[in-house]
């Protein structure tokens, strides 16, 4: 089993390295842009609701270290996505009553009337290059945590034989709930990227969410295989592993807009 603990830390830690990079190019594309104009609001706030119960649920379950983590650092950057959304709405109402157009001659405006500022054109190899980097920090950071946690072992807390009905079922309660508001929160996004046609939405928001997803996922699984670990951890499993399929779809949506846009601009 030491094998299989070790596997399980080490995708732990690659699934904390993609939730430390899966929010940053959303928080940077509303920056770039003045706009949060992008992401639904009922997506972030029903995301916050089960990253709340995911974390709550994990440590009462006394879940791996990681899982815990990553689930009280959810809750931080959903927290700023919301300032972000709210912060520009403000701020766009101020320059509205004020008569003046937010923020230079370079504005333009998201299909529902929000003034939002233009970024320069980055090339598909640039992309390329900052996909390719990202994805090399999530391998090293997560061979380096996990190397420095191997020399440093700390005893695992095993649930108590005796632990009472009522926080199983608490338990059990909190993790799929976190579940079903995870799937739930995609919908009024995927909703609103008909309209949008997902501008000002970063597409490694969810390239990212779906590895680490799917770390995250795997990280409990190649633990242990038994059938009451799995059912104990079910709720977790659910809620990342399905959520998966729904960010799939809206990267289709980002393909299927991106070549409309490429078809116009040839014609």
């Amino acid at each position: 089993m030491a094998f299989n603990d070790d596997l399980s830390t080490l995708m732990g830690w690659w699934s904390i390295a993609c939730w430390i990079i899966v929010y940053s190019p959303q928080i940077y594309e509303n920056y770039a842009l003045q706009t949060g104009e992008g992401l639904s609001v009922a997506f972030v706030v029903v995301w916050l609701l089960g990253d709340i119960c995911n974390a709550a649920g994990a440590v009462l379950a006394s879940l791996l270290p990681t899982v815990i983590v990553i689930g009280f650092y959810y809750t931080l950057c959903d927290i700023t996505l919301l300032v972000q959304i709210y912060y520009y709405r403000w701020r766009s109402r101020v320059y509205s009553s004020s008569g003046s157009r937010e923020p230079d001659e370079r504005s333009a405006l998201l299909p529902d009337g929000i003034v939002r500022a233009q970024k320069e054109p980055v090339s598909t190899a640039v992309h390329l290059l900052r996909y390719a980097g990202a994805l090399l920090f999530v391998i090293a950071t997560g061979v380096i945590a996990w190397f420095i946690g191997s020399k440093i072992k700390t005893p695992e807390h095993a649930p108590s034989e005796d632990e009472s009905e009522a926080r199983k079922w608490a338990i059990q309660i909190l993790g799929w709930s976190s579940a079903v508001l995870y799937l739930g929160s995609r919908i009024p996004q995927i909703l609103k990227n008909f309209t949008t046609r997902c501008e000002a939405l970063s597409p490694a928001l969810f390239f990212f969410s779906i590895l680490g997803n799917t770390t995250y996922t795997l990280s409990i699984c190649v633990k242990s295989m038994e059938q009451e670990y799995l059912i104990r951890n079910a709720g977790w499993i659910a809620g990342s592993a399905l959520t998966i399929f729904l960010d799939a779809i809206v990267l289709a949506q980002f393909v299927y807009y991106w070549t409309q846009d490429r078809e116009r601009a040839l014609r």
